[in-house]
């Protein structure tokens, strides 16, 4: 279970509901809707259900699996009431979305995470909660600004220190990211830091160049402390959906992504794209972005999750 920071006001699992509220729109009252009322369990329904899947954004592969399963339980069980169909879809929704996972992999000291991903996905403002949830939780952390390309991103990271008083390691705008890796690796094992952050430059994943670059930083933690970094984590925007999925992809291939942030879940109706990330690419999803507030990244929670996107709702 999560722990609370900051002393939410309203319940953990009802403010993870309610940012759920439009990918329940979109894909599980769509569900009950589809089978309300219906007195056979035809092709038909399996086709219409099929499309809700799709339409939510979980993938065309993702959904044709599902229909599949979900044919050979209402058959092995003897499933004979279309209503109950919506609970069986949970059943296997959270089987395809497996077990709870760690949040961090660690190692060293300090347990170094890596943050990738493409510009305006929410990389930084990612970072500086990724921080707060760390440092909430007792462990000392110091935040790398790896992102050397924008003076922007320097001063953004500086921004997010300050508002959690964590200390920030920079160069000069346009400096060598691994340069700045290994300056922030040296400091964190100087300080007695426990859990080291770096951001990195939004980049696209098509370009070559960039990629590299990302791979050479890796190399450098590598080669100062094995098995470094410990994580590298994926922000994704779940507004994009399918187009998550490839930039995951793609980026998996290039830098060995351990975990995906997946953000703007509470602005969405696409959140059944973490069914296609994690079907797709077998990569777990660590985090999740349920809201602007600092404590509005958590642990994802496979069942919780389920359980939220699949609540009823009240009145």
């Amino acid at each position: 279970m999560w722990k609370s920071i900051g002393g939410d006001k309203m319940g953990l699992f009802d403010r993870l509901k309610q940012s759920l509220n439009r990918t329940r729109q979109g894909l599980v009252e769509k569900i009950e809707t589809l089978v309300a009322g219906r007195k056979t369990i035809d092709e038909n329904l399996y086709e219409e259900l099929e499309e809700t899947l799709i339409q939510a954004d979980v993938g065309v592969d993702t959904a044709v699996e599902l229909m599949e399963n979900l044919r050979r339980e209402v058959k092995a069980r003897g499933v004979r009431e279309p209503e109950q169909l919506t609970d069986l879809l949970k059943e296997l929704i959270q089987d395809l979305l497996g077990q709870e996972t760690a949040p961090l992999n660690t190692g060293g000291p300090p347990t170094v995470v890596l943050v990738v991903g493409v510009n305006g996905v929410g990389k930084t403002t990612t970072i500086g909660k990724l921080a707060h949830y760390c440092k909430s939780r007792g462990q000392k952390v110091l935040l790398a600004a790896g992102d050397t390309f924008r003076a922007a991103a320097i001063d953004q990271l500086e921004i997010w220190g300050q508002r959690t008083g964590i200390n920030v390691i920079k160069h000069r705008e346009g400096a060598d990211p691994a340069a700045v890796a290994y300056d922030a690796l040296q400091a964190a094992r100087a300080r007695g830091v426990e859990v080291l952050i770096i951001d990195t430059a939004g980049r696209l994943h098509t370009k070559n160049n960039l990629m590299e670059e990302l791979k050479k930083v890796g190399r450098v933690l590598g080669r100062e402390l094995p098995g470094a970094p410990h994580e590298v984590l994926l922000v994704l925007d779940a507004t994009t959906g399918q187009n998550a999925i490839n930039q995951a992809r793609l980026f998996g291939e290039a830098t060995g992504v351990t975990g995906i942030v997946l953000t703007k879940l509470d602005g969405t109706a696409r959140g059944g794209v973490i069914i296609g990330i994690r079907r797709a690419l077998d990569i777990p999803v660590k985090f999740i972005g349920i809201g602007e507030g600092v404590e509005d990244l958590r642990p994802f929670d496979a069942r919780e999750f389920v359980a939220a996107l699949f609540a009823r709702r009240e009145g």
